[in-house]
């Protein structure tokens, strides 16, 4: 199925087979129908026009298709016992998802926005990014890979780029400059949020380095031989996740390679490249929190005979925010981080918005907002809004613009805009757009005008939200990414000895890592043995120790071993 939008951008879409004659809008809106009351019970008015206003979008820009082909393969997933995650990125904002149980997270009532995912001024396919567990994803991917055809389903090649520390050492490498003068070079190259700023910046911003660049021949030469060879390709691996489904064999869109080991055949094109020549690419990433999850699940019903449902745990336990607000998140997903335990404490999370927001606060940029929401949450500071037309949509985070979705909100309500409208002024601001962020702010102060608020106010309103939404998070994406940290340390606090099993099972091969979780478990009163021939499994079990721990504490762990 292919159609092409009105700016000339072609989208080619896989033909999803419907039955009983239905095209794939009809059959979309029968799912989603039917999903809307198998969730709800009795949806109101305000659910059945939301799933309407959706479906409305999805059918003008021929996306029906896209939507089935996900929901097919994740009720694959769930028929056949595969772990999926709860969602990921701005897909969590829609109902439409949420009822196909492509995500697990209710949009309404976490405040999430469509738009954030796809509007009708959108021209590029929408991204709906999909977690399995690690054992499950190949599963998945085969299922894909047989109901479309192997010819036209492929992974994605992805070109690792030299940045400018790897230049210094390649370079010297080849100019024969002894290792410890290129390995110092090297080193006083800057990080900045993760990543090693460029060759240019570094002689500005660093005098160290500039001295040393200026201090021989030898080191100019090579630091001027690296200047050029900064971003250029590497070596070639195949992407982490995605994958490209074609609607004709693959080779009458872009050519194709084995990819590393000759295991599997990807495509030449990259990621970008793929999307701009309009396939359909989809993001299939193994999150082994997702296997230890499933592994938990597995030794509880085993232990205790107790099935839990862990796409329904209530959001209110008590020892799990209790768990959380102490910083004892080690083995709990996005969590475990030195200074995510130290931000938690101070912090003391008491219900799943506060989670979702130490998700999103917890990242390099937001980070600056991190001191403004602890003062105001514990009272320290006083909550105040840069308009009392904002409070309604600060008022859960104490007044900190902390996600996209507000940006948004906010100028909607401010100024007047469609959510359409506010979704391109919400990127503009990310990406520090002025062409376009001068035009969006005349139409802002206009429509603050027509609403009341004087010319100065809405300037002030118009750079305090700027300023906020270069910083801004996707609330969808913490949020979803929130609901498996939530479950995570809900199996930590009420089945630690099930859990912290399973955490060593998948923590296996990695010395560290196990060796941190023995250290936890003896935290909890659970003796961690030795291997041993004539007791132990072939992954770590549970028994219960004769004669009793030495060790006892909470939790559930007193008197058991864990081989």
């Amino acid at each position: 199925e292919a159609r092409r939008h009105e700016c000339g951008r072609l989208c080619l879409l896989p033909p999803f087979e419907v039955p009983g004659g239905q095209n794939a809008d009809q059959y979309l809106e029968f799912l989603v129908k039917k999903g809307l009351h198998e969730r709800f019970g009795n949806p109101t008015d305000v659910m059945k026009e939301r799933a309407d206003n959706e479906l409305s979008v999805i059918r003008q820009t021929g996306y029906a298709s896209y939507f089935l082909i996900v929901w097919d393969f994740y009720n694959f997933a769930r028929q056949n016992g595969i772990v999926v995650g709860p969602g990921r990125g701005s897909a969590a904002g829609s109902l439409v998802s949420y009822c196909l149980g492509i995500t697990n997270l209710d949009p309404l009532q976490h405040g999430l926005i469509f738009e954030r995912f796809l509007n009708i001024d959108r021209v590029s396919m929408p991204d709906i990014d999909c977690d399995f567990s690690v054992e499950g994803r190949e599963k998945v991917i085969r299922y894909v890979s047989e109901k479309y055809g192997a010819d036209r389903v492929a992974q994605i090649i992805t070109f690792t780029t030299m940045a400018s520390k790897a230049a210094i050492r390649d370079v010297g490498r080849v100019l024969e400059v002894p290792l410890r003068d290129t390995d110092r070079l090297a080193k006083l190259v800057p990080v900045w949020q993760g990543r090693s700023k460029t060759l240019g910046d570094t002689i500005k911003e660093s005098s160290e380095f500039r001295e040393a660049y200026e201090s021989s021949d030898e080191t100019k030469r090579l630091v001027d031989v690296a200047r050029t060879l900064e971003g250029v390709s590497r070596n070639v691996s195949t992407h982490a996740a995605g994958v490209v489904i074609a609607p004709e064999p693959l080779v009458r869109y872009t050519p194709l390679q084995y990819g590393p080991g000759r295991e599997s055949v990807i495509t030449q094109y990259d990621m970008k490249a793929v999307g701009d020549i309009g396939l359909l690419k989809i993001d299939f990433l193994g999150l082994q929190n997702l296997d230890i999850i499933a592994t938990c699940l597995r030794l509880i019903k085993e232990r205790r005979g107790i099935d839990i449902d862990i796409e329904h745990l209530p959001f209110d336990d008590a020892k799990t925010y209790e768990l959380i607000s102490t910083g004892d998140t080690h083995g709990v997903f996005q969590l475990e981080g030195a200074g995510m335990r130290r931000m938690l404490m101070d912090m003391r999370p008491q219900s799943f918005a506060d989670v979702s927001a130490a998700v999103a606060l917890f990242r390099p940029g937001p980070m600056v907002n991190i001191p403004a929401f602890i003062a105001r949450k514990q009272g320290r500071e006083p909550i105040e809004y840069m308009h009392e037309r904002l409070e309604p949509i600060l008022r859960e985070t104490y007044g900190v613009m902390i996600y996209q979705e507000q940006v948004m909100m906010a100028a909607r309500e401010i100024a007047g805009f469609t959510m359409s409208e506010a979704d391109i002024l919400r990127a503009a601001m990310g990406k520090k757009d002025k062409a376009k962020m001068a035009k969006l702010r005349t139409k802002f102060l206009d429509g603050a005008a027509e609403r009341g608020i004087e010319k100065a106010t809405a300037e002030a309103l118009f750079d305090g939200i700027a300023k906020f939404a270069e910083y801004g998070f996707n609330r969808a994406h913490s949020a979803a990414y929130g609901v498996i940290s939530y479950q995570t340390a809900y199996l930590k606090a009420n089945y630690p000895l099930e859990y912290m099993t399973s955490l060593l099972i998948h923590m296996q091969g990695s010395a560290d890592k196990v060796a941190t979780a023995i250290v936890d478990c003896r935290l909890r009163g659970i003796e961690v043995q030795a291997p041993d021939i004539n007791q132990s499994r072939a992954d770590f079990s549970m028994a219960e120790a004769e004669p009793p721990s030495p060790r006892r504490g909470e939790g559930g762990g007193e008197g058991w071993w864990i081989r």
